[in-house]
């Protein structure tokens, strides 16, 4: 049997289940199938029950809502099976039926919530110290769980006063930028990119937003940061295709006109980026000509870094560092299959020792270890990557996804960064 991908075959990724020969090779990678015996595994929820799947009855049995969705089983997978996309698909279609047959269910009501972090940034950014105050609160947290299965110990990340695009707007700093593009200019050397920072380093994570502007405009680039709104993952992760699309679609409308022009999108955050890249089409169907010019433009920050870095044009005046950090790969990272360019940036920082320490998930998985239901089984699959980063000892540990870093930073103890801040600090733009 063949295992290479046809176009019919990518235009439906339900139809590579009849790739699958049950090897259960993914079954074997499964990082939720050893910690629960809620999950049967990848291949058995996957491409064997989409075989019997009829468009006006979907699967019924619920044990695939506990498929987490990290995509160890697709990488794995040798004959090009796509299976966590027909996973995700599925799901998607039982959340659309327990809708219609519970339609006050609130666990509906939770995965809506947790399907719209960029609605609740710009509620809980203005009132940000009350915000994280109430939400800090036992009593808060507990009432969440008992109403809308939000467990209490699910790592939230802190509200910010100020955004990102604030800060990037700012006069003061854009007058500064503008010294800096026009200087460039004088030495031929600018080249303007555009920075998709999504939700978190939006409304959550400004300081990896800064670091990574630092970083390109440290390097000779303009950094631009059109109009855009959420990916569309959170929702496509909580079973609302609907609302993806229209995320999907408003981003693909705002990007296109950069694309077009070959100007590259470089993300932050490597979950956003696979959904730019790929499962825009892949997962949610939008198979348009605009699409396909956006993904082609598409690069995670790192990757884009190194290939400026093959071609010899980027900046190595890096400082010495003399420290020991642990790293983390996320699973959705290496769903882009572009290697380790993170790591091989890192190396670039003289004393720097970094150590990738080859755990497949943190367990998390974007909004599935929120959910009370599922968060022990989360924090089984993580739990060996956290005493891990204990034991080193290390101070400081590197993960590029953001809900990674939130958990991984809640269950250690130990503070995570984004790679571009660790080399904003090396650079002498930005300190740790």
């Amino acid at each position: 049997m063949s295992t290479s991908y046809t176009p019919e075959l990518l235009e439906d990724v339900r139809r590579t289940a009849d790739l699958c020969v049950k090897c259960n090779i993914c079954t074997s990678a499964c990082p939720v199938v050893p910690v629960t015996d809620l999950f049967p595994g990848p291949k058995y929820v996957g491409p064997q029950a989409q075989r019997f799947r009829d468009p006006d009855m979907p699967s019924p049995d619920h044990s695939l809502d506990y498929c987490s969705g990290c995509g160890i089983c697709t990488l794995v997978c040798p004959h090009g099976v796509r299976v966590m996309e027909i996973n995700t698909v599925a799901k998607a279609e039982l959340r659309e039926r327990e809708l219609h047959q519970h339609p006050l269910d609130p666990h509906l009501a939770r995965n809506w919530l947790l399907g719209r972090n960029q609605l609740l940034g710009k509620i809980g950014g203005p009132v940000a110290p009350l915000a994280n105050l109430v939400m800090g609160l036992p009593p808060v947290r507990v009432l969440m769980e008992k109403t809308l299965g939000i467990d209490r110990h699910a790592p939230y990340p802190e509200f910010q006063l100020r955004t990102f695009r604030q800060w990037f707007y700012d006069p003061h700093r854009k007058e500064k930028a503008a010294r800096t593009s026009q200087a460039g200019a004088r030495a031929g050397e600018v080249r303007p990119v555009v920075y998709f920072h999504g939700c978190a380093a939006n409304y959550y994570e400004p300081e990896v937003g800064k670091a990574i502007v630092a970083v390109l405009e440290h390097n000779g680039f303009e950094v631009l940061a059109p109009p855009q709104n959420c990916c569309g993952l959170p929702m496509q992760s909580n079973g609302d295709f609907a609302g993806a699309r229209v995320c999907a679609e408003n981003n693909i409308r705002k990007l296109l006109p950069y694309a077009e022009q070959g100007i590259p999108i470089l993300v932050g955050g490597s979950s956003c980026g696979q959904e730019l890249k790929a499962d825009y089409g892949e997962i949610l169907g939008i198979r348009s000509e605009e699409a396909r010019t956006l993904a082609q433009n598409v690069y995670d920050i790192n990757e884009f870094l190194w290939l400026e870095h093959e071609a010899g044009r980027l900046k190595t005046d890096f400082s010495a560092r003399e420290r020991y950090i642990p790293c983390h790969t996320s699973c959705h990272q290496k769903l882009h299959r572009i290697g380790r360019p993170a790591l091989d940036l890192l190396a670039l920082v003289p004393g720097l020792r970094v150590e990738e320490l080859g755990f497949d998930c943190c367990g998390i998985t974007g909004t599935y270890g929120y959910k009370h239901e599922k968060y022990e089984i989360a924090q089984a699959v993580g739990r060996p990557l956290f005493r891990r980063i204990q034991s080193s000892g290390a101070d400081l540990a590197i993960c590029d996804n953001e809900t990674c870093r939130w958990n991984i930073a809640a269950s250690t103890g130990v503070r995570v960064v984004h790679t571009l801040q660790v080399l904003a600090d090396a650079y002498g733009l930005r300190p740790l």
